[in-house]
């Protein structure tokens, strides 16, 4: 069997979709979708338990306990039946064959990460889905947990998700894996729509926050071969400052914000884990 375990926390209005999509996976296996709410002040809960009513699969946790994705996702597994798990994350929507795409990637690795697909949700361009696995800080591949499945094994041996990272707890997560000998693969056939937040502050302040988990993650990683990429560094500023007099574009606005919110996070956090990882 593979358990889905969607972590959830206001997810409205966007949660409906993805438990559609979810809802009409189609694979000759067994599979369950845990929605793991933490704490949700909206009425997230009570969607996803009439989803539950309709659909047999889909059932709800209250993983309100301690906050932060890493938590509910914890929770959920705890709450899982199967041997095989998925994760992807309330606002996106899974695309048809995701749940096959993902089992068929744990037949020879214990750990996967799929495909984005960032335009349809997102007013741009239709494009070749983007991969999700990517080399990190000039150390080890990676994936985001809104399209990551494991072994249940391999999940347990590293105790799961890092509950105290409120971001960059998946890159944390699959590092530790690879660490302790388990295989990391790409799912290319595992695609998600991912969205991106409309309002530039919000999108700023995920950044931000991204931004902030680099300097912790060089901090624990640079004995293991984590590297400061000083030469990038630089060249993101420089384009932040060449890029003004196109703010008038949204997608270059767009772009400037997520980078602009990146770097600063990137000295906040230096300044915190008393590193420089600009």
């Amino acid at each position: 069997m593979i358990s889905v375990v969607l972590p959830v926390r206001d997810g409205l209005p966007w949660l409906d979709a993805q438990l559609a999509a979810l809802a009409a996976q189609q694979w000759d296996g067994p599979w369950e979708v845990v929605v793991a709410d933490n704490g949700s002040a909206d009425a997230s809960a009570d969607l996803a338990r009439s989803w539950g009513r309709r659909c047999d699969r889909i059932r709800v946790l209250d993983a309100s306990h301690r906050s932060g994705p890493a938590a509910a996702r914890n929770a959920g597994v705890r709450a899982a039946r199967g041997e095989m798990l998925a994760f992807c994350d309330a606002d996106d929507i899974v695309q048809p064959g995701w749940i096959a795409a993902c089992v068929a990637g744990l037949a020879d690795a214990d750990l996967v990460a799929g495909s984005f697909d960032m335009a349809s949700l997102n007013g741009m361009t239709p494009g070749a889905p983007s991969a999700a696995a990517t080399d990190q800080l000039g150390f080890l591949p990676a994936g985001l947990a809104a399209n990551l499945a494991v072994r249940r094994p391999a999940f347990d041996a590293v105790g799961g998700f890092g509950e105290q990272l409120f971001v960059g707890e998946d890159i944390d997560f699959c590092w530790r894996l690879q660490l302790q000998g388990f295989r990391f693969a790409p799912a290319p056939d595992a695609v998600v729509a991912k969205r991106e937040p409309a309002d530039p502050w919000v999108l700023f302040r995920r950044a931000l926050a991204y931004g902030r988990c680099g300097p912790l993650l060089y901090r624990r990683y640079r004995q293991q071969g984590a590297r400061r990429d000083l030469v990038g560094s630089a060249r993101s500023w420089a384009w932040l400052v060449a890029a003004l007099p196109g703010l008038r574009r949204r997608d270059v606005r767009r772009r400037w914000v997520r980078a602009l919110g990146v770097r600063l996070g990137r000295l906040t956090g230096s300044v915190a884990e008393r590193v420089f990882f600009p």
